[in-house]
């Protein structure tokens, strides 16, 4: 063992895009037990401005900055999104004790109290925290903004050389050349505008949505957004409250609009067997959105027709039963959505 007796030491994070703060906790945390967890988040969620890299490109990119002797020590292990705290911490301590065999074994938590953020630090009793302090002002979401809005990649890469592992930065050269950078510029750029319509807001603005997951047999209907953000990905149909509507009528109204479904409003009322507000502050890209999901389940019969319009460029039923292995082409939190009524996972 090593300092303080720690059999695992964990670290915690996104890892988007991995950095020298974070290199310097990885390192800490190599100091402090003789094996390494580095728990990397929003794992399964799709490509987007916030989160570029998938899981196995933040394991290839942290793996290119260790030495052969610490790759040795570290494990890497896929967090979910599952935008619920206490499920989110089961799971991360479900995942430990997986790993370690043992539900004792002593493990200490690496990381940075720096703002509202790391408050999970505190979710995990028994694992004693240590902080590595503040380790200068770096920021992720600078770092991606600045591979965004440089003139070209090779710009980019020299705003972020200063606070990025030269091994990461070859790595985002190679990177950078497969076709996923330009929609994603693009898609940060569209957010960035929409963000600067509210900057003179006397108070942050706060989004109301409706979504709509309607089920019929062993099928759900589905679209496939037409806009940014999140075009071209799957998502539940849903859109904006209006003003002299409920929450429902507006969601019976979007579904009506992206899809075509439309039946009589008592067959409406007779198949709506949930509803549930999500609003955890980090589940949109676009800023603080809280969305009303109303769940329908008709039952056993012929699926209706339908037709992807308005901002869907397509509409269709999908089996639920190939939900999990698409999870990584929704958008948002539109899986977990659906995992919430259906109990995908």
């Amino acid at each position: 063992m090593a300092q303080g007796g720690y059999e695992w030491a964990a670290c915690i994070g996104r890892f988007q895009l991995f950095h020298d703060a974070q290199l310097a906790l990885l390192r800490k945390a190599l100091e402090l037990a003789p094996r390494v967890a580095v728990l990397v988040g929003s794992a399964h969620q799709a490509r987007s401005p916030r989160n570029p890299f998938t899981f196995a490109e933040r394991v290839e990119a942290i793996r290119l900055v260790l030495d052969p002797s610490e790759r040795e020590r570290v494990t890497f292990l896929a967090v979910r999104d599952v935008y619920d705290e206490k499920r989110w911490v089961q799971q991360v301590r479900g995942a430990m004790e997986q790993l370690t065999g043992s539900p004792n074994t002593r493990i200490v938590l690496v990381g940075h109290r720096k703002d509202a953020t790391s408050d999970y630090l505190d979710d995990f009793p028994g694992w004693p925290v240590h902080d590595v302090g503040r380790q200068g002002e770096v920021h992720g979401k600078a770092l991606r903004a600045a591979l965004y809005t440089a003139p070209t990649v090779e710009a980019g890469l020299a705003a972020l050389a200063s606070q990025v592992p030269p091994q990461v930065i070859d790595f985002l050269r190679g990177w950078a050349q497969l076709p996923f950078l330009a929609r994603l510029r693009e898609e940060w750029a569209e957010l960035a505008e929409e963000h600067d319509k509210w900057a003179g807001s006397p108070y942050p603005p706060v989004f109301v949505t409706v979504d709509a997951v309607v089920r019929v047999a062993d099928q759900v209907l589905l679209i496939r957004r037409g806009r940014a953000p999140g075009k071209g990905l799957l998502a539940v149909p849903g859109g904006f409250i209006e003003q002299r509507e409920t929450a429902y009528q507006s969601a019976v109204r979007e579904l009506q609009e992206e899809t075509g479904f439309e039946l009589l409003p008592s067959e409406m009322e007779h198949a709506l067997k949930a509803s549930r507000v999500f609003d955890h502050p980090d589940r949109s890209q676009r800023g603080r959105v809280i969305t009303h999901a109303f769940y329908f389940d008709l039952g056993e019969r012929m699926l209706p027709e339908i037709a992807g319009s308005d901002d869907a460029a397509e509409a269709k039923w999908v089996r639920i039963a190939d939900l999990p292995a698409m999870e990584d082409q929704f958008h948002d939190d539109h899986f977990h959505i659906l995992d919430s009524f259906l109990g995908i996972t």
